[in-house]
């Protein structure tokens, strides 16, 4: 009995070994199978452990710099109606702080802001809008005979008295403001789109303005065409020109540089904000509530007839969306110079001042509102006619439809 558990002899593994090989197994895998199993001591386990975890921290890679930096952008970002009101809120405490931005500042941070949106644009995306110029025409339509229909409306519901009735209407018959470029960047419109928008309400103002004043109010409110054409070259289209000519001849550059872009947009027009509420701080603080809230409603109603008429009319989501900041945006500090030189009346000055602070407010909140509601850049249509989008009704399309059968 004991012999048959006692190891066997080297010539017996050896014939052992023969006879499985001739099986099939091979003879390599038979020693290694006889091998004796060698367990590790606890240090190895330990010296392995601490390897393994000394190892570990090297494989988490640290974020860069750059990424870092583009978190708090992004953050930063989203909360510019925050920073829109705490600059608006130390304007009218302390006016005198904003006392450094001149004119010449002013200028230059609007050159500074549309500077930067013209790094994110290419000559392409201008040649697409101007393919379609319908979107540049309905927003055109909604500037012009929407909006100031809605401030004479609003002027007359909430029984404001004729000199600020007149500037509400005139803050409604004014062009669209460069803010909303930035405001459509973050809300993820068009921005080529938005730049056309702006341009064409800026030009535009040279007579639609007098117009509408001279229509719905009896006033005449003569505008500088000349100078309305300089400053748009100049703050508008030129800073496009080069923020696109650095796009095509300096990509690297400027994709090392785009990551500021969005940073230099809001702080650019934070500064411009306060600094309009700056120099009407006391008009803003002794304006009631009677006429806040019209001048609210004035940017907010307009803002959201300004997306849901284009939609239901058959245009984009993307396209919509910049409608609609662009149609709430007006260029209120325009309007505020041009009351305080052609409308006799002080109050006159009041609506346009107020209208300042809504209007920023009421775009960047929208923008940020978008900007975290995806849009399907894949099935979204830059635009879509009221035929394409409302087709006629077709009997056998909708019988088939019913029944679950192929039209034919």
């Amino acid at each position: 009995m004991g012999a048959a558990f006692a190891p066997a002899s080297v010539s017996q593994r050896s014939s052992s070994t023969i006879q499985m090989s001739a099986m099939g197994t091979p003879i390599s895998s038979s020693f290694r199978s006889h091998e004796p199993l060698r367990i590790p001591s606890a240090a190895e386990k330990t010296s392995s452990s601490l390897s393994m975890s000394a190892a570990e921290p090297a494989e988490v890679k640290k974020a860069t710099f750059l990424e870092m930096y583009t978190k708090a952008a992004n953050i930063a970002t989203n909360l510019f109606p925050l920073w829109t009101i705490i600059f608006s809120g130390i304007a009218l405490k302390s006016p005198e702080s904003f006392a450094w931005f001149t004119t010449e500042y002013f200028t230059a941070a609007l050159a500074a802001l549309m500077l930067s949106m013209g790094i994110t644009l290419k000559p392409s995306d201008f040649v697409k809008v101007a393919s379609r110029p319908n979107s540049v025409i309905m927003q055109f339509t909604l500037c012009y005979a929407m909006m100031p229909l809605l401030a004479l409306g609003l002027g007359r519901a909430f029984g404001l008295d004729p000199a600020l009735q007149a500037g509400l209407v005139l803050i409604g018959s004014i062009n669209g403001g460069q803010a909303s470029n930035l405001c459509t960047y973050i809300a993820k419109g068009n921005v080529a789109l938005s730049v056309l928008m702006t341009t064409a309400t800026t030009i535009g103002a040279i007579f639609m303005t007098p117009t509408l004043c001279k229509a719905l109010l009896g006033a005449v409110v003569p505008v500088d065409a000349a100078g309305i054409a300089m400053s748009t070259c100049q703050v508008v289209l030129a800073p496009i020109a080069i923020g696109m000519s650095l796009n095509k001849w300096f990509p690297k550059f400027v994709k090392a540089i785009l990551p500021f872009a969005p940073v230099v947009g809001v702080v650019s027009t934070c500064l411009l904000v306060a600094s309009a509420v700056a120099q009407v701080a006391e008009p803003i603080l002794n304006a009631g509530l009677s006429l806040q809230l019209p001048c609210l409603l004035l940017h907010l109603i307009g803002g959201l007839v300004g997306y849901i008429l284009p939609r239901m009319s058959g245009f984009g989501e993307v396209a919509s969306r910049t409608m609609a900041i662009e149609t709430s945006m007006k260029s209120s500090a325009f309007g505020f110079l041009l009351a305080k030189l052609h409308f006799g009346d002080y109050a006159a000055r009041v609506p346009a001042a107020v209208s300042v602070v809504w209007m920023a407010l009421t775009g960047s909140i929208l923008a940020v509102i978008w900007r975290f509601i995806p849009v399907n850049t894949k099935t979204d249509n830059f635009d879509r006619s009221l035929v394409e989008k409302y087709p006629p009704f077709n009997p056998k399309k909708f019988w088939a439809k019913i029944t679950g059968k192929k039209a034919e």
